[in-house]
């Protein structure tokens, strides 16, 4: 059997930014990513086709997805990127008028597309495919915490409300996550099975590679699937991946006249400015080559894995959904022709909760330290250029559970909501991101990223200030202050914050 996983995410980006960096990462991604990649499922799926793949969508972008402020910004980019497309195709060389007139077909369709189907945000698009059968949805803890490095009171509380936003917006709640990062320390199986979970993704090296089964984790019931590196990098490799093709759209070289993509990829030592230009017919015979490939990797695998462990073996290949469009402009192209061929090949495909109800199920693994980023482990996370930013998440969630605990341990009788105490735990949630610490360590975009991680730090700081002074009106109103930019998840609820003696495992 194979898996398809798709991981969608993307840090809080409304009200912080626009360009270069903040809401137009947001838009770009929706709309070269989120509108098609949907697209081709809801097609799928209106031919009858279910079990397709396991897509995971963190609660932070799905909350992106359904705010108003962000779908009206969405409109908005959608409208601009046809003008760009219009101003291209009246100029007066050939090649801007071909490339002008490619892109208002695309700008056209993807705004008629968003109209007609998004907005409402995207929970009903979801909900129809969740409930065909098309999907299996993950889910995921709050504003994607790396979660091994997160107090353990913080860690159980962003999970557990991350499954109600969930449930809220999907009407069904998760039995399985994408957890951030694939991140995992020994502990966390039991933080699962106390929420409900069923299974996770974690990657290939966590379990030495051999991840034709997916596996209970030391002594409790979840089960977690390992990331085939050696179908997935037929995909997704910087040195031999699909998306390096000559013939497929250069995600980084941009026409200087009109902003927009104009060259394919031509050579990996091409300068942008020698690149040739896009030709969707070359691209297009490509992508049927690329098909054809994968179909015949899988095939391979799964052969050579039964064989080596006596029983039928599972394959799961797992991606970040903006790949798919935003990275790789053909690739909701080679997603909608790989999930026909697939099963055309006889090679059955399924979720990550039907490979575990099919029993593609081993041995109980004794998992350790772990992630999917640079080296497998946590240096990208908690390593010496990112120290400072460890240092401040350790402060900002000490303060903000520090001061909740205060304000409920003067509660008498019955406890009600407070604004003030939800808002200091949705900013220090915001504070511990872990596309802080990534873009940081990445050096992408690394500015923003630390502005970013003090900003939400400093709202910590000065919401716990009034309320530890006494200044409780001042609180309040600073509390929601800061909800006018970051007012996400309004179901985040600090009364079901575990308290400190509940967090103490027996």
């Amino acid at each position: 059997m194979f898996a398809l996983v798709l991981h969608s995410h993307l840090p809080w980006l409304a009200n912080h930014g626009r360009w270069p960096v903040g809401e137009e990462w947001l838009y770009q991604s929706w709309a070269a990513s989120y509108l098609p990649v949907v697209g081709v499922l809801k097609r799928l799926a209106a031919e009858g086709r279910t079990g397709l793949l396991s897509l995971g969508v963190t609660p932070v972008l799905a909350a992106q997805l359904d705010d108003p402020h962000s779908l009206a910004g969405m409109h908005h980019w959608l409208g601009n990127w046809q003008l760009r497309a219009n101003e291209a195709a009246l100029m007066h060389s050939a090649a801007h008028r071909e490339l002008g007139a490619r892109e208002h077909r695309l700008a056209a369709a993807a705004l008629d597309d968003f109209e007609t189907n998004w907005r409402h945000g995207s929970s009903p698009l979801l909900r129809g495919l969740i409930d065909s059968g098309a999907i299996e949805l993950l889910g995921g803890p709050l504003a994607h915490p790396f979660q091994p490095l997160l107090d353990q009171r913080l860690r159980a509380f962003s999970l557990s409300e991350g499954l109600a936003d969930a449930n809220e917006r999907w009407g069904s709640r998760p039995t399985g996550i994408w957890a951030p990062e694939c991140g995992y320390t020994p502990g966390m199986e039991l933080d699962y099975d106390d929420a409900g979970i069923g299974h996770f993704m974690v990657d290939g090296p966590a379990f030495r590679g051999d991840t034709s089964l997916g596996r209970p984790v030391r002594d409790a019931e979840v089960v977690a699937f390992g990331r085939d590196l050696q179908v997935s990098y037929r995909v997704w490799s910087p040195k031999s991946g699909y998306p390096g093709h000559a013939a497929y759209r250069d995600f980084h070289t941009y026409d200087h006249d009109t902003g927009l993509k104009a060259s394919r990829v031509t050579g990996r030592t091409v300068a942008g400015a020698d690149k040739a230009p896009y030709d969707p017919e070359l691209a297009s015979a490509a992508i049927t080559r690329h098909v054809d490939d994968f179909v015949e990797v899988v095939r391979k695998r799964l052969r050579s894995e039964a064989d080596r462990i006596g029983r039928p073996a599972l394959v799961v290949a797992a991606f970040d959904t903006e790949l798919f469009g935003h990275w790789w402009h053909e690739g909701p192209q080679w997603l909608d022709q790989v999930l026909r061929a697939l099963p055309e090949a006889g090679i059955d495909i399924g979720t990550l909760a039907s490979a575990r109800e099919r029993g593609y199920v081993g041995e109980p693994v004794q998992l350790h330290d772990s992630s999917w980023g640079s080296g497998k482990d946590w240096r990208v996370w908690a390593g010496d250029q990112v120290k400072d930013l460890v240092a401040l998440n350790d402060e900002v969630v000490r303060t903000a559970l520090d001061t909740v605990d205060k304000d409920r341990s003067g509660s008498t009788g019955l406890e009600l909501r407070n604004p003030v105490n939800d808002q200091l735990l949705r900013e220090a949630l915001l504070t511990v991101s872990s596309d802080w610490a990534f873009m940081v360590s990445k050096d992408s975009a690394a500015g923003y990223a630390r502005d970013r991680a003090h900003l939400h730090a400093h709202a910590v700081r000065e919401i716990a200030e009034a309320a530890a002074s006494g200044q409780l009106a001042r609180a309040h109103r600073l509390a929601a202050g800061w909800a006018q930019a970051d007012g996400l998840f309004p179901g985040l609820d600090a009364r079901r914050l575990p308290n400190r003696e509940s967090a103490t495992r027996a």
